[in-house]
């Protein structure tokens, strides 16, 4: 049965139909829609304040940039509150979020853009870098002492990121705290943030623009990238063939007419399979995009090069006659 805390009821923005259908019981919750994922917003939880203090931080720093007469491209801006904040916004503060413990399919929805769609954006929005052009010298001191911090080298490394990328997953499913996640709030909103963090650790010395220390040449970064999908692909069609219900009896608890628990794992694994494989190719395809203009750039800085290398040849010619 699902717990209600008589409390956060009284006090939720959950929606009076939800809360209704939640006190009465887990089997008069409504079925999963489309309309009920636009519909069906929670405002009310800490992660909700932290992607409106966010966003307003960013939009902050791009003013007080534009004040000064400096630039910001746009795409990044773009990037980090559309696809980045408005990607964990989406299912998180959403009807997705009034499922996720009553599908896995759902969850695994909300698993596959906390971990590997937003922290791409978020990546390509260069906060770090805004942040150095806008703070004062001693914040800005402060926030380099973190990045190059021993700490932050470690935990940043391209293959300890990976490591942790891909045993996070294992850990959490093939244990009994996805069971544990299930039933205690507090837990499963940690796992939210934990999600965001390692896709963030993952991917953003891999195709981000802020500078980090030890970043990898594009040829690696690829090569970590294609070495990623395979365990997506093996965790995928574990969960679609095992017959073994993850979170133990938990979604057969619920007893939701609507819903078939083992049917729905299917679901749920073959979400993983797919969009892990079309979040590594698209990875791919951005750090190909990456690697063509970085290419360009090193070529235009030779051809400067080679100019300034010749003018200073022929002055040099000049004077000697």
């Amino acid at each position: 049965m699902l717990h209600v805390d008589p409390i956060l009821a009284a006090t939720s923005a959950v929606p009076a139909d939800v809360l209704a259908s939640a006190t009465a019981g887990p089997s008069s919750l409504p079925p999963f829609s489309i309309d009920r994922v636009l519909t069906e917003a929670r405002l009310d939880s800490w992660l909700a304040l932290g992607l409106v203090l966010a966003a307003g931080l960013y939009l902050y720093g791009v003013y007080r940039l534009r004040l000064r007469g400096d630039a910001w491209p746009l795409a990044r801006t773009v990037f980090f509150l559309g696809p980045g904040l408005g990607g964990i916004a989406l299912v998180t503060v959403s009807g997705i979020e009034t499922y996720d413990t009553a599908l896995l399919s759902v969850h695994m929805v909300q698993h596959m853009v906390l971990s590997m769609v937003s922290p791409i954006f978020l990546a390509l929005g260069a906060p770090m870098t805004l942040a150095l052009r806008t703070l004062p010298v001693g914040p800005r001191k402060r926030l380099l002492a973190v990045v190059h911090s021993r700490v932050a080298r470690v935990y940043s490394f391209p293959l300890v990121a990976f490591a942790i990328f891909v045993v996070n997953p294992f850990a959490l499913y093939f244990s009994d705290l996805y069971r544990f996640t299930l039933e205690h709030a507090w837990a499963h909103e940690l796992v939210h943030a934990h999600f965001i963090m390692t896709g963030c650790v993952f991917f953003w010395p891999l195709l981000g623009l802020d500078p980090l220390p030890g970043r990898w040449p594009y040829p690696a970064r690829a090569l970590l990238m294609l070495l990623s999908v395979p365990f997506h692909t093996v965790l995928g069609l574990t969960i679609m063939q095992s017959t073994t219900l993850f979170g133990g009896d938990w979604y057969p608890s619920l007893h939701l007419s609507w819903a078939d628990p083992k049917a729905d794992q299917v679901v749920a694994g073959g979400i993983l399979w797919a969009g892990g494989e079309f979040v590594s190719v698209t990875m791919l395809a951005v750090l190909v995009v990456q690697w063509v203009k970085q290419s360009e750039r090193e070529a235009r800085r030779v051809d400067r090069e080679l100019d300034r290398q010749e003018a200073r040849e022929r002055a040099a010619d000049a004077a000697t006659t």
